[in-house]
């Protein structure tokens, strides 16, 4: 099996949730923080050696306390800037292989990461997808003919499902992510680069389902509760 990289997005300053601190250092009900478990997810699914990077800016040296043993990147236009901009750092920073990448605001059940371990191993970019709801709030996708990601943002209409925000890019297509993260607008989210590279550059993307499992993004204190009521 091919082990991934694995890269935390965790620059921003989380204000819909109005916390005083970066939004991964949110408590769950259970002890942990967003953070916590998803390294423990991480390092379940993927093993206790997998590499991981945590993209910091919004008072970074909170989650350098929170995550000693991993490495970071910094994007120091954290508040000017939104995802596209730390992801097309991670990918800049990243060894050669596939990388795994999350927002840092994801709960979710580590099912997720070992669903996509058949992708990393087939080098096969893809997007974790819950197809059971679609609401205006969140990034929603539309596929070709051939089942590919053909649409992918917030504003997408008709949408099959929502994107959860766990991803991964290939070995094979990482450069050709990387020119289009570093085409796309400083307020975009990283989902644009992906679009670019779709229409563009003929990028792969495969929607995988995770219907059936436990993800959920922290925007609200409403997601938050949902969160809790589901921690595995």
């Amino acid at each position: 099996m091919t082990q991934p990289q694995v890269t935390i997005l965790a620059a921003g300053m989380g204000t819909r949730l109005g916390r005083p601190f970066p939004k991964p250092l949110t408590l769950l009900e259970d002890g942990r923080t967003i953070l916590a478990q998803q390294l423990e997810n991480i390092y379940e699914a993927y093993g206790a050696d997998t590499k991981v990077q945590i993209v910091v800016g919004f008072k970074l040296d909170l989650i350098l306390e929170a995550a000693p043993d991993v490495s970071f990147v910094y994007n120091e236009r954290y508040d000017q800037t939104n995802t596209n901009r730390s992801l097309l750092k991670a990918l800049r920073t990243s060894s050669a292989g596939p990388v795994v990448w999350m927002n840092g605001d994801v709960v979710f059940d580590p099912a997720i990461l070992k669903r996509m371990q058949a992708n990393i191993d087939a080098d096969q970019t893809v997007i974790a997808v819950n197809t059971s709801a679609v609401s205006e709030e969140e990034v929603k996708y539309t596929v070709t003919a051939d089942g590919m990601v053909n649409e992918l943002s917030k504003t997408v209409v008709n949408g099959l499902g929502e994107a959860v925000g766990i991803n991964l890019i290939a070995a094979k297509d990482k450069v050709k992510l990387i020119n289009w993260l570093a085409q796309c607008d400083d307020q975009d989210y990283f989902e644009r680069g992906i679009e670019l590279a779709i229409e563009k550059d003929g990028l792969k993307v495969l929607p995988v389902d995770i219907s059936d499992l436990f993800a959920v993004e922290v925007d609200f204190e409403a997601d938050l509760e949902r969160a809790n009521k589901r921690i595995v």
